[in-house]
């Protein structure tokens, strides 16, 4: 714990002094530097930019360096190279420092916000780059808590950033003043093409957030479950129906259909995989939507319910009284 700590005071402390001091960054010093490294200049300058990235340093005035250095073509390819290893650094870095301790901490609407935004993926993470409605640098730390895959976080990034490396590579490459002149055009440009993002992938996301379909396992499945611990079974089955022969799944909790929606906010906080199980799986599909426009996650409907799970001779239970309580 102690590691971690001094690693996100000198990252905290390095970014602030990168912030306070750009100022001092002489330009035409880094240029020369860089040029003395000959046919090493280019694995240079992209160390460069994925520090930079790590600190906080401004994407864009790298990016315009890279043009001015290495030209349209070999400037894309390098700076597209830099921004994608520096925005891998801080994803790591992040997932390894604080990523568990977020996730200890999370709770309530956030931990589903958390959660949709894992469950989309790369779709989320080509959404972030192609409209930048967060800035570059925090994105990548706060991509690194989520349970986003490594995979998909690197190939998204480096696909979905091409398109403003080739814009803010050429308007270097044009010439060092034209950053300091009217670039009007070129955010235009980008804002048109995160126009374009947000029509093909934002509907998508709306629908997972708002209205999202329950999943369906089988006994199998619900079995492997049942090993690994951490799911609660619910029944939603009158009480007389969950006590009377053939049974219910042994640890089944009985909250009848009616009375899903009451004890939603109860069923939530305890943060397992939600099984939703009746006699066939009508009224537990049901349920398990109510439970989702809710706003709960993790929730799966047992396909063929009890009858199913009796069908393959797997044990159910009796009880002498009606129902179980939360």
């Amino acid at each position: 714990m102690l590691a971690r700590i001094l690693c996100v005071l000198v990252l905290a402390a390095g970014a602030i002094w990168v912030v306070m001091h750009r100022d001092l960054i002489d330009a035409g010093a880094i240029e020369t530097w860089l040029r003395s490294f000959g046919i090493w200049a280019p694995a240079g300058f992209v160390l460069i930019y994925a520090a930079g990235t790590v600190l906080f340093f401004s994407g864009a005035l790298l990016s315009l360096a890279g043009g001015a250095l290495f030209g349209p073509v070999w400037g894309t390819v390098w700076n597209l190279l830099g921004a994608t290893l520096g925005a891998t650094l801080a994803f790591l870095i992040a997932r390894s420092l604080g990523a568990e301790w977020v996730a200890q901490r999370l709770g309530g609407r956030l931990r589903r916000l958390v959660d949709g935004v894992a469950q989309e993926g790369w779709r989320f993470v080509a959404l972030m780059r192609l409209v930048p409605l967060v800035p570059f640098n925090l994105l990548n730390y706060a991509l690194g808590l989520t349970r986003i895959s490594l995979r998909a976080y690197v190939l998204a990034s480096a696909i979905c950033m091409v398109p403003g490396a080739i814009a803010y590579t050429w308007l270097g490459y044009a010439g060092r003043s034209a950053a300091a002149g009217d670039s009007s055009a070129l955010r235009y440009g980008l804002l048109g093409l995160g126009v374009l993002a947000m029509i093909a992938f934002l509907p998508r996301l709306l629908r997972r957030f708002r209205t999202r379909e329950p999943a369906w396992i089988d006994c199998a499945e619900l079995q492997r479950r049942l090993a690994s611990g951490k799911v609660t079974l619910i029944d939603v089955r009158q009480p007389e129906e969950y006590s009377a022969p053939p049974g219910h799944l042994s640890g089944a909790i009985n909250v009848p259909l009616a009375e899903v929606g009451r004890h939603s906010a109860e069923l939530d906080a305890r943060e397992s995989s939600i099984v939703v199980v009746c006699k066939t799986d009508r009224r537990s599909a049901k349920a398990a939507a109510e439970l989702l426009t809710a706003g709960l996650l993790d929730v799966s409907v047992l396909r063929g319910g009890t009858d199913a799970w009796h069908r393959q001779g797997l044990p159910l239970q009796t009880l002498s009284h009606p129902c179980l309580k939360l």
